[in-house]
C-alpha cells in the first residue's frame, strides 16, 4: 500500500494536494480551493481524479468543486456542512472511511475552525490532512468552535504516530513562527524558527510538517507547558486570544 502526494500552490497562500493511490491508479482531491491549478496539475500528471475530498465549508476549501467534478465527474466527499456552500455527493463525519483505490482513509473529527471541520487520515502510509485545523507551528481560527473543541480536536490529531506527515492547508509558517516566539522561548522551537525563515526567503514550502514536530514546538499543543497550572483547553485558549491579537 502506498500513495503519492503532489502539492502545489494555488490562491495566494493555500496548498493544493492531488494524492494518488498507487496500486490502482485513482487520484483524490483534497479541497478544491482554486479548479484551474488543480485541473492543470491533472492534465499535466495524467491522473484520474475519482474523490474530491472535503474538510470543511469555507469557499477556499470548498468553491471549486462543481467546476472540478463537472470537468472529472469526480465523487464530491465531505462534511454535511459542505452543503452550505455546495452539493455534496456522500458526507462522512468522525469514525467514517473513504476508500481510493486500497488507501483506506479514516475520518476524523477536527471541530473548532469550524463545527463540523473533519481530517482524513491515511494509517498505512502515516499521511493526514488536516484542513485548517492544525498548521505548521500554528492552529486554525476559532470562527465557529470553542476553545475546549478545538484542543480536544488538536488532541486527536496529537495522538496520531509521531511520523504521521501532516498536509496543512495554508503557507503560515513564518508568521506562525513569529507569534510563536513571542510565547515561547524553547531552543528547539528557535532553532526551527531559523530553519522557517531561510526555508522561505527561498521560496521552499515549509509544509509538510509532522505531528513528532508540531508537539515538540507548536505553542497551540504545547500551551499547558506555557501556562502551567491552567486547565488545558483554557491554556489553549489564552495562546490562541494572544494570537489573534498579534500583530508582529
Amino acid at each position: 500500500m502506498s500513495i503519492t502526494v503532489h502539492q502545489f500552490p494555488c490562491l495566494s497562500d493555500n496548498y493544493g494536494f492531488l494524492v494518488r493511490d498507487d496500486a490502482t491508479g485513482l487520484a483524490a482531491c483534497v479541497d478544491t480551493p482554486e479548479a484551474g491549478p488543480i485541473l492543470k496539475a491533472l492534465d499535466e500528471l495524467g491522473w484520474k481524479l475519482a474523490l474530491i475530498l472535503n474538510t470543511h465549508w469555507h469557499q477556499d476549501h470548498a468553491g471549486g468543486n462543481a467546476e472540478i467534478k463537472a470537468a472529472t465527474g469526480a465523487t464530491v466527499v465531505g462534511p454535511a456542512e459542505v452543503e452550505r456552500l455546495t452539493p455534496l455527493d456522500r458526507k462522512v463525519g468522525g469514525g467514517d472511511v473513504v476508500e481510493l483505490g486500497q488507501t483506506r482513509f479514516q475520518v476524523i473529527e477536527t471541530g473548532g475552525h469550524t463545527l463540523g471541520h473533519i481530517a482524513y487520515y491515511d494509517a498505512g502510509d502515516h499521511v493526514a490532512f488536516v484542513g485548517d485545523t492544525l498548521f505548521a507551528l500554528g492552529c486554525g481560527r476559532m470562527f465557529e468552535g470553542t476553545a475546549d473543541q478545538m484542543w480536544t480536536s488538536l488532541q486527536r490529531l496529537a495522538a496520531l504516530p509521531d511520523d504521521t506527515r501532516v498536509y496543512c492547508a495554508h503557507e503560515y509558517t513564518a508568521s506562525n513562527a513569529r507569534f510563536a516566539l513571542s510565547v515561547d522561548d524553547d531552543p528547539a522551537l528557535k532553532a526551527r524558527a531559523a530553519e522557517i525563515f531561510a526555508a522561505r526567503e527561498r521560496g521552499e514550502p515549509t509544509v509538510p510538517t509532522t505531528i513528532g514536530l508540531e508537539k515538540a514546538t507548536n505553542p497551540f499543543l504545547r500551551a499547558p507547558l506555557l501556562r502551567p497550572g491552567v486547565p488545558a483547553h483554557e491554556a489553549f485558549g489564552a495562546v490562541r486570544a494572544a494570537k489573534d491579537a498579534f500583530r508582529g
